[in-house]
Order: structure tokens, then C-alpha cells, then sequence
């Protein structure tokens, strides 16, 4: 069974990275089926070919099961032609609402569409001042209400990058096959209007459930610094906490116990199975005999997953928690028909369940690292004997016992994670020992219960609870606040290669085998190749260029055999948002990059310098250079730390390692002309490689292009390639200048069905008049550019392909 399952779980993995979905997946299915158990039986006297089949069989079964499940999943879909078309929607609000300062989101479960056929569960944002005469209210949603919307819809589109989240395949995993907005100004004849305050339904009482008691949390706690993270370990929603609490938590290695976590499923339902079989044996204190109709275990097994059960439910059943729920369900039913089998069993049961279930779960770090934390857990643990604790053992002894317990199931978890994270995540937590073993107990036994009780009992003595919670929680920050703050709080270096990992694995086994192992020591030799790579970089001479997919804003990234420079820092997305958060720093960690020689922001529009601050928060800078304003928070922010900065100006130029960089424009004069727009002022810089040169224009407009003709020698403007200046907007890319420059590819850095429609369409078909090659970043996602004898284009889209793009 253990070999079937393992194999099944692969086969769902190997589907996940597969470019389209193969036809006829159910029908594959049964035959895969039909032929594993007939082989099955036939060499069921050999076991080693038994084996054998069985795994290949699970492959099979588990390929074809994902692929039939996402083949149903991806069945419904909206129209290429209703993308950005104004649609009436009747529906439900079927998630819960997430409240920021532009706005609210929300999943709506679609009942009735006019005008288009639209997916049953789409994602929508409506976003405040977007006011409608009949209720006066600025999306005023509540989940289980039943609303008629007029929305604009498209089909799922992420950012396309290396290293980065891909969102897509998350809203693949939620089925939802369409996001959009609420129209602020919908038809007179169909106005945005709740028809319905509640409509029945196990799903409305769930969402209902977790939205009163986050509401019940957040007016108990309002303005309190940490009320996001009781609203996270009460009913799982983590998006309240704001990003600078999470760079915390994740250098502190602590971020896994921010949530509804397994630990905390556990602990409850223990409470709950405890509570349940002592009153049980007690017959609730009265004289029925209640444990000889029915033993006293059972029962607690019975309230133990119950209360597990509700407890995931308010999770809003993630992944971690639907593995310790599958777990403890397992241990329950066992115990209900009297057959305890092993931690193996139930560990491979939990995970059949859960790939069963939701195949998309093995894409996420939670699937591996929850998996992978109890696996270790067993290796360490399985077969190994200790000395049983005496009857008469005191209290003392007991305590040290269940401390020693504690501390060295920590190690084996923190251990035996390391080459799991390094490879998920580029870094590991020094600190996490010490941050985990005080805040384990902390969160878990202290604070979760108060927090519980606080949502549940009446006031006032809700409120109490939850303010006590608080102050716990904010002590406990304070004590992670500093420990994050130490420069050896966590160790960089890129993500391993596959030999890498394999190796660190075979090390970390070797590390945690049972005493008496020989030299145990040993095993951390097999970490040094993954922990002191060092990061990839062009030969002498050569460079490699990276044009992120940051929607609608630049950000290229340039890399010569020693220096590393970044070119505009991508848009804003949010208040704690932006192309630097979601794109740029995930990509520097997972390439094990932790400085920046220079950057450079082309001017202050949000779309080119709206992750300026974060980047500097996240990545040692060695020196700034723009045309930002004094004021703006990136120069204040240098300044602050006395770092150097400079202002972008025509004249400037530099080499690095056989790689020329030249400032072209603007000109020093420019920053003190105050009737300028900041296109006007975009830094504008030629990097020229041997032979070959590319050439990144900012924002610059019809007129500073003829500037820079003008004042320019022949040939000083030529690049083999070519940033799309303005991202290919009208004002920009005249003839004259496309001929100056005359590039063999143009770059085309905008989001998806953007709003200002870049690139325009007479302005993208005068680049393909004129011969010249055209990439788009919301098409091809990140493009890299390799500079050497020749120039060798890869499109992220191509290179990385998966059935669920587009």
C-alpha cells in the first residue's frame, strides 16, 4: 500500500510539470487501474517484481488522476472575446472578504451571467469610492450574501518569472477560472445590489462563521499591532499581517507556527479528546456506566477529530492542516476498529489523501516542508529504544524528560529540514533553534487557547482574553525582533542543483542516524556543496541581462562577471506590494544574491520606482543613482544611512570586468527644470558588451528621443537591442529614432490587458515594419538575454511551460 501511494503521490508531481495534458486521462486511468491489480495478482508470489509493478502502477494511476482532475478543472473558462466586456453577475460571496485600503476582494460563486458564460467561481475586487445609488455602500460584502454585480472579467494571467510565485497555478488550485472587478459605474438597469442577506449552504456557514469571529477579534482588538496575528491563528487568514512582521518571522524561522498550523491542530484536538474521555469515564458524573456501553477511548478519539475537524475548517483547510487532520483521522479510525497500525502508515495514508484530493498541493513549500518535517521526525525516532521513565519517577524528572523530548525532536526538525529549505527557499533561519523553542510553547500552549476562548466566550471576558493574547504575542515579537536583527540570523547561498540536494540529503541521513552510527559528525561534510555555493555569473567580458515580468513597469537586471546592477525596481502594486517584494528579492534570494553594486531608477512614476523602498529594505546597495526628487523616500532612505547617491546625467560612464555602461540622457540641467515631467528626466543608458549592446530607454518621449539624435554621434545611439521606451505608449519609438537606434529585438516590458493598452498598436506594428524582433513580458513572461559572441534569447513561458498557461 505504502509503495502504491508513493508512487501515486510522484505521478501527481510529474504531471504538474508537463507542458499540455494528455487526451483520454480517464479512460487511462481505469486501463492503468485494471492492468496494475491483474499484474498485481499474477506476480503476487515475487515480491520484488510485485513491488515493482505496484510503483509503476501508482505513477500511472497518480499521472492520469491529476491530469483528469485538471482537465475538469480547466473545462470551464471564460471567452477570449468577454475579457474586459461589462458583465451581469448573480451570485454569492463565497470566501472571506479581504479588506485593504484601496478596496476589498473576494471569491463569488456565480449562479446567473448575462451576457457572457462565465466560470462558476471567479475572483473579484471592487475597490472603494466605487459607490452605487441604491445601497450607498462602497463594497460592503459579507460572505453568504447573495449580490447581482456588474464586473469585467479575464482569464487567469500571473507574473511569469524564475524563482517566483505562479500565481496561476494557485487560482487553478482554488478553481477559480476567472478574476475581475466590480464596474464603478454599472447600467442604470442593472445596478450592483445585494439581493440576499444569507443564503443557506455548509460553505456560507463556514466563511460566515470565520468572518464573525475576525470580526469579533478585530473590534476587541482594534489599532493593536498584532491583531492580524490572532485573526491568523483563530481562522487561518494571514493577509492582515503586513510584510515587515513577516520578514521577521521568516528570519527567525518561526513564520510555520503564524497560522493554523499542524501543531495547533493537534493540541487542540488533544484538549478536546482529553476533556472528552475523562467526563466519558466519569459518565459525566453521573451513575449510567457510560464506559461499558462504549470505551472511553473511543470516544476521545471521536472528540479529538471532531474538534479537528471545525479547527481545520476555520483554517480555511490548508494544506498543513488537511495533513494533520488526514492523520488524526486515520489514529481515530484505527483506534474505532481496534487496529493501531504504524506512524508509517499513517503518514503515507495522510498523504494519498491529500494528493488524492487537491493534486496541485505538491507545487506549494508547505506540502514538502509539512510532509517532510514528520517524515524526518520518524527517521530519527523509528526503532530506537529509551529507557522507560519509573512509576515512582518524580515530578523534576518528568519535566527534564519531556524537555529533553522537546529539544532534541526540534533538532531533528530543524536539521533535517535544512537541505528542504535551502532548496525551497535559498536560506535557513541560525536563529530558528532558539526562536522555535521559545515560541513553540509561547503560541501553541499559551496564546492559540486565549485566543480560541477570547473569539468564543461572551464579553467581557472575551475581550480580556484576547488583549492578554495580544501582549503575549507582542512580547514574544519584540524578543524574534531582535534575534532577526543579528547579522548571522540566516545563512544565503543559491538554490541547490539536484547533485547538491541529493548529496545534503545523503549528509543529513547520514547526520541523524541511530547512536552508534560511526562518526554521525560526518554528515554535515555533505552540506558544504550546498551551502557554500556561491552564485552564477557571466564569463569575463560577456553579461546577461534579465528583464523581469513585473506587469505593467520596468525592472532589467544586469550581470557582468563581477558587478551586478539593477535598472528600475518595478511597479506598486499595493500598499505593501510592489515588483521588488514579489519578483525582484525572491529572485536575488533564490540565485543566493545578496548585494547590489549599483542601481539605477530611471524617474519617479510608481510603475518604475514603486519597489525602490523595499528593495533597499531587502538588498545591500552600493550606490543609488536616478532622477527622483529630493524627498522621495528611496534618496531620504540613502541619505538616512549616508550611503552614496547620485543624480542620472548624460556624460557618465563606467566599465565593469570588459562591459561599458554610458549615461545618454538627461542632462545635468534638466534637474533643475521644474516644469519637466519625470519622463522627461528618464535615465537613459547604452551597455555595450564586445560586439553587441542593448540600450534601456526609460520613459523618454518623442522629444527627448530627438534630443538624443540630436546631439549624438553616428552610431552612438545603435543597439543591438532595445528597451521599448514608454513601454511602447504613442508619445514614444518615433521612426527617426527606431532607425538611429536600429535593433535587431525590442523588449516590450507592460501588464497583461493594461490599462493605458501599451504597446499601442501602430507603435508595435512600425517595430515589426521595420524588421525588428518583438517580445512581450506579459506573453513570454521574463526574458533573459545571454551577451557573448552572439546574443542567446530565453523566453521564461518557453523555457518553463505548463498546461495551465494560456
Amino acid at each position: 500500500m505504502r509503495t502504491l501511494i508513493l508512487g501515486f503521490a510522484a505521478g501527481a508531481a510529474w504531471l504538474q510539470t508537463q507542458a499540455s495534458l494528455p487526451s483520454q486521462a480517464g479512460t487511462l486511468l481505469w486501463v492503468i487501474a485494471g492492468v496494475g491489480f491483474i499484474a498485481s495478482l499474477a506476480l503476487r508470489h515475487y515480491a520484488h517484481w510485485r513491488c515493482v509493478v505496484t510503483l509503476a502502477a501508482g505513477v500511472g494511476l497518480g499521472f492520469y488522476w491529476a491530469a483528469w482532475l485538471a482537465q475538469a478543472a480547466m473545462a470551464p473558462q471564460l471567452a477570449l472575446a468577454d475579457e474586459g466586456q461589462d458583465i451581469v453577475v448573480t451570485g454569492t460571496v463565497a470566501s472571506l472578504p479581504y479588506r485593504f485600503e484601496q478596496g476589498v476582494r473576494f471569491n463569488f460563486a456565480v449562479e446567473k451571467a448575462v451576457g457572457a458564460k462565465v466560470p462558476p467561481l471567479i475572483a473579484l475586487s471592487w475597490y472603494a469610492g466605487f459607490r452605487d445609488e441604491v445601497t450607498n455602500e462602497v463594497g460592503d460584502v459579507q460572505p453568504g450574501e447573495r449580490w447581482r454585480l456588474t464586473v469585467r472579467l479575464q482569464r487567469p494571467h500571473g507574473n511569469a518569472n524564475p524563482m517566483g510565485f505562479d500565481y496561476e497555478a494557485w487560482l487553478l488550485e482554488q478553481g477559480v477560472r476567472a478574476t475581475g472587478y466590480v464596474r464603478p459605474q454599472p447600467r442604470a438597469d442593472t445596478p450592483n445590489v445585494r439581493l440576499a442577506a444569507f443564503v443557506p449552504g455548509f460553505g456560507n456557514v463556514v466563511e460566515a462563521s470565520r468572518a464573525a469571529l475576525r470580526a469579533r477579534i478585530l473590534r476587541s482588538l482594534e489599532d493593536r499591532q498584532y491583531a492580524g496575528v490572532i485573526v491568523a491563528l483563530v481562522v487561518g487568514d494571514q493577509r492582515a499581517i503586513p510584510q515587515s512582521d513577516w520578514q521577521v518571522f521568516n528570519r527567525t524561522g518561526v513564520s510555520h507556527l503564524i497560522s493554523i498550523s499542524g501543531l495547533h491542530i493537534t493540541m487542540i484536538a488533544g484538549l478536546f479528546a482529553m476533556g472528552a474521555g475523562a467526563l466519558w469515564r466519569r459518565s459525566f458524573f453521573t451513575d449510567r456506566q457510560l464506559p461499558l456501553r462504549l470505551p472511553a477511548q473511543k470516544v476521545a478519539a471521536l472528540a479529538g477529530a471532531l474538534a479537528a475537524f471545525l479547527y481545520v475548517l476555520l483554517a480555511g483547510f490548508g494544506v498543513p492542516a488537511q495533513r494533520t487532520l488526514y492523520m488524526l483521522l486515520v489514529v481515530a479510525l484505527a483506534l474505532w476498529l481496534e487496529r493501531i497500525t504504524s506512524i508509517g502508515h499513517i503518514l503515507c495514508l495522510a498523504l494519498g489523501v491529500v494528493v488524492l484530493l487537491d493534486p496541485w498541493a505538491v507545487l506549494w513549500p508547505g506540502f514538502w516542508l509539512s510532509f517532510g518535517a514528520v517524515a524526518t521526525m520518524l527517521y530519527a525516532t523509528a526503532g530506537r529504544t529509551t529507557a522507560p521513565m519509573p512509576l515512582q519517577a518524580g515530578r523534576w524528572r518528568r519535566l527534564r524528560a519531556a524537555v529533553a523530548l522537546g529539544a532534541h525532536t526540534q533538532y531533528v526538525v530543524t536539521v533535517g529540514l535544512v537541505p528542504l529549505t535551502m532548496l525551497l527557499f535559498s536560506q535557513v533561519s541560525l536563529v530558528s533553534p532558539v526562536a522555535n523553542a521559545l515560541a513553540i510553547p509561547i503560541i501553541s500552549l499559551v496564546v492559540t487557547p486565549l485566543s480560541l476562548a477570547g473569539s468564543l466566550l461572551p464579553a467581557p471576558l472575551s475581550d480580556g482574553l484576547l488583549l492578554l493574547a495580544h501582549a503575549i504575542v507582542q512580547m514574544l515579537a519584540q524578543v524574534l525582533e531582535w534575534l532577526g536583527a543579528r547579522r548571522f540570523a540566516i545563512w544565503t547561498a543559491p538554490a541547490p542543483p539536484w547533485w547538491s540536494f541529493c548529496w545534503a540529503l545523503f549528509g543529513t541521513g547520514w547526520l541523524l542516524a541511530p547512536r552508534g552510527w560511526p562518526h554521525r559528525w560526518a554528515g554535515m561534510l555533505g552540506w558544504l556543496p550546498l551551502l557554500t555555493a556561491l552564485p552564477s555569473s557571466p564569463p569575463p567580458g560577456h553579461m546577461w541581462i534579465t528583464a523581469f515580468d513585473v506587469g505593467q513597469g520596468m525592472a532589467v537586471f544586469v550581470e557582468t562577471h563581477g558587478h551586478r546592477l539593477l535598472y528600475d525596481t518595478g511597479p506598486a502594486y499595493s500598499l505593501d506590494s510592489d515588483g521588488a517584494s514579489r519578483v525582484i528579492v525572491p529572485y536575488l534570494r533564490a540565485r543566493g544574491i545578496a548585494k547590489l553594486d549599483g542601481v539605477i531608477i530611471s524617474h519617479s512614476d510608481l510603475d518604475h520606482a514603486g519597489g525602490a523602498v523595499s528593495l533597499l529594505e531587502n538588498v545591500q546597495v552600493g550606490w543609488l543613482a536616478s532622477s527622483l526628487f529630493d524627498g522621495h523616500p528611496a534618496v531620504e532612505a540613502r541619505r538616512e544611512l549616508h550611503k552614496p547617491y547620485l543624480h542620472c546625467m548624460a556624460g557618465q560612464s563606467w566599465t565593469w570586468e570588459g562591459v561599458h555602461f554610458a549615461m545618454l540622457h538627461p542632462l545635468p540641467a534638466s534637474h533643475m527644470d521644474i516644469a519637466l515631467k519625470p519622463n522627461a528626466r528618464s535615465c537613459t543608458v547604452k551597455i555595450t558588451a564586445g560586439k553587441h549592446s542593448i540600450l534601456l530607454a526609460g520613459d523618454i518621449e518623442a522629444a527627448q528621443e530627438a534630443q538624443l539624435l540630436a546631439r549624438s554621434a553616428e552610431g552612438e545611439l545603435a543597439a543591438d537591442v532595445l528597451l521599448a521606451p514608454h513601454h511602447g505608449s504613442g508619445t514614444s519609438s518615433t521612426q527617426a529614432f527606431l532607425n538611429a537606434v536600429h535593433p535587431t529585438l525590442a523588449i516590450f516590458q507592460v501588464g497583461h490587458r493594461n490599462r493605458y493598452k501599451h504597446p499601442k498598436a501602430q507603435v508595435y506594428a512600425r517595430y515589426g515594419e521595420l524588421g525588428i524582433a518583438r517580445l512581450r513580458t506579459d506573453v513570454e513572461g521574463a526574458v533573459v538575454l545571454e551577451f557573448g559572441e552572439g546574443i542567446a534569447v530565453t523566453r521564461y513561458r518557453d523555457m518553463h511551460p505548463r498546461y495551465w498557461y494560456y
